[in-house]
């Protein structure tokens, strides 16, 4: 699988919207890795996770054709995540499409949400079921219960193709014991979890610091999850939590890397 993290950042984004930003404004242009967008990622160019308000900025920025997305997963219906509105441009009368031309899977909120806004459009929408495994194309995908948008299921993605698992695990906060009974059971090659808070703190339960983030990574390492070879990246970072060079120092000693907008890796 090849992942591409087209952004990294929180509800807020960096620069951050209506705010003093905390990181120097000098180093934050567009390209640079303090610059982030709302949280979303590409798995191998064909399934999208999350469509949030940046979404177009994100095709231009990387030259994507959204018409190669054959999938869209909605982790939960936070703004920053899903976009409700952007989906009709996949539509007549904006285009000939009759049908979209992407199959959307979302927990029941979502579902319900776009349903709601378009009773009678032609959208396929999959429902998924925590920890239960579905088939998409040549992938398998797992749900699982984060603690986040409580009472909303907010949902972690294991994705699974020719023997490889991977983890996209944005808004977790410390997740609930079903999630870690499950994830007992599971070797990822690599993940991307959130660190929202990063170096500051905020006391909020349904997103991570890194001195939480800590936590996480290290229970993961007692039970199998992760071992000292697979590659962490982290996304969903306030600018609160510090500058892309700051984290890059303080994530060394734990084995895990800041992702950043447009990073790429292959799993």
């Amino acid at each position: 699988m090849t992942i591409q993290l087209l952004g990294t950042g929180a509800a807020d984004g960096i620069p951050a919207i209506f705010t003093e930003c905390r990181i120097d404004p000098r180093t934050i242009s567009v390209g640079s890795k303090d610059c982030r967008t709302r949280a979303a990622a590409l798995i191998d160019g064909c399934i999208k996770i999350d469509l949030g308000p940046d979404t177009m900025a994100q095709i231009q920025q990387n030259q994507l054709c959204p018409c190669d997305w054959d999938n869209i997963i909605f982790t939960h219906s936070h703004e920053d995540h899903f976009t409700v509105s952007e989906l009709q441009y996949a539509l007549y009368p904006f285009n000939p499409n009759e049908y979209a031309p992407f199959t959307i899977y979302s927990n029941p909120t979502v579902k319900w949400l776009i349903e709601s806004r378009y009773p009678d459009w032609p959208f396929e929408i999959v429902q998924t079921k925590l920890f239960e495994t579905i088939q998409i194309g040549n992938y398998q995908m797992t749900p699982v219960r984060a603690k986040h948008a409580e009472p909303e299921e907010c949902q972690n993605l294991v994705f699974v193709k020719d023997g490889r698992t991977f983890g996209y695990m944005t808004d977790t906060g410390w997740w609930p014991d079903e999630t870690w009974d499950y994830l007992s059971g599971v070797k990822f090659d690599s993940m991307v979890i959130e660190c929202t808070d990063g170096l500051k703190d905020s006391g909020y339960d349904g997103h991570l610091a890194l001195c939480e983030l800590v936590e996480v990574l290290e229970r993961m390492h007692k039970i199998g999850t992760i071992d000292a070879a697979t590659p962490v990246m982290t996304t969903h970072h306030s600018h609160y939590g510090g500058s892309h060079a700051e984290l890059i120092e303080a994530m060394r000693p734990y084995g895990c890397q800041p992702g950043y907008d447009g990073m790429t890796f292959s799993v």
